[in-house]
């Protein structure tokens, strides 16, 4: 009996400490947005999320009036032969793309570019998704950006009620 009643007060202790450091580290990430957002209060890159190639014409148009930014897309490696036609008939030099293709989902859109992101010093990035797509995306890129100081500013792109793309995002 006594070592039950040690165990769920361990069990308890333990539960309140792990309770404790998850609201610090959920009050840190708006904190640390703030100070990004206002360091850097324009947006330094662009990344699309692959799912629909409507997304990616959508980026090409975009850049157009955002020439100075490198374009980020995360989409199935099968697909990122398409996005780099789609942005090279656009005009968009090659240097200034980045094709990753290690994501599955729209969780590892976000886990698989943010250690790049963070080494080349991004804080604040377009996200280009589509709008049906853009509320669960930004609460995932708040959670796995955000906790690394990364602002994003979201763009969305009309959905046409299909996608030529099944891919991630």
């Amino acid at each position: 009996m006594l070592k039950r009643k040690v165990s769920k007060r361990r069990f308890r202790k333990f539960l309140g400490l792990i309770l404790a450091i998850l609201a610090v580290l959920i009050s840190i990430i708006p904190l640390r947005l703030a100070i990004s957002l206002h360091q850097v209060p324009t947006p330094q890159a662009i990344f699309v999320l692959g799912g629909d190639f409507n997304r990616t014409e959508y980026a090409a148009r975009f850049w157009q009036s955002h020439q100075n930014l490198d374009i980020w897309v995360s989409d199935f490696p099968e697909y990122l032969e398409m996005h780099r036609n789609i942005f090279q008939q656009s005009g968009i030099p090659f240097e200034q793309l980045h094709l990753d293709g290690r994501a599955t989902d729209t969780v590892t859109n976000f886990t698989s570019l943010v250690g790049d992101f963070v080494s080349r010093e991004l804080r604040h990035i377009y996200l280009i998704t589509s709008d049906y797509h853009m509320r669960r995306s930004r609460v995932i890129a708040t959670i796995v950006l955000g906790s690394q100081g990364i602002v994003v500013t979201p763009v969305a792109v009309a959905s046409t009620g299909e996608s030529w793309n099944l891919g991630c995002g």
